[in-house]
């Protein structure tokens, strides 16, 4: 019985090594690096002042919050978060109707990550920004 488990789970390990090209958490992957769902993710999991304070916000604030969002995109993703279980999203029958978002337990084990990639960004960018000055100006003639 022993060696039945551990098959199953060296199978499992196979099953969802990313580098593995069949590998179904290349689509997590996928999903999780795009843009709109970091910025979704550490909206709804940090405060006004950036720190960590998971809290319900409704579309319109989301929408306000990420500048550049068009209103198709931020629909998709958060339908697409919702369908993976890290985001919930509750109506509420009011006139007109009030539609809130709010990460799962899953999703805000997300956003600790995900926080700290968007922080790194931020800290790192006029790092980044020299490196790329330097490559243009060695590349143009």
């Amino acid at each position: 019985m022993a060696t039945t488990k551990a098959a199953q789970r060296a199978q499992a390990k196979t099953e969802y090594n990313a580098f593995l090209a069949v590998c179904p958490s290349r689509q997590l992957l996928d999903r999780i690096s795009n843009k709109w769902v970091v910025l979704i993710l550490c909206a709804l999991g940090d405060d006004a002042d950036g720190a960590s304070a998971p809290r319900t916000m409704r579309y319109s604030e989301l929408a306000r919050q990420l500048a550049g969002v068009s209103q198709k995109m931020l629909t998709q993703t958060l339908r697409a978060l919702e369908t993976d279980g890290l985001v919930t999203r509750t109506v509420t029958p009011t006139v007109p109707v009030t539609v809130e978002y709010a990460l799962t337990e899953l999703g805000s084990s997300l956003h600790r990550l995900t926080r700290d990639l968007r922080l790194w960004a931020q800290n790192h960018m006029d790092e980044v920004l020299a490196h790329r000055d330097v490559a243009s100006a060695s590349t143009t003639p």
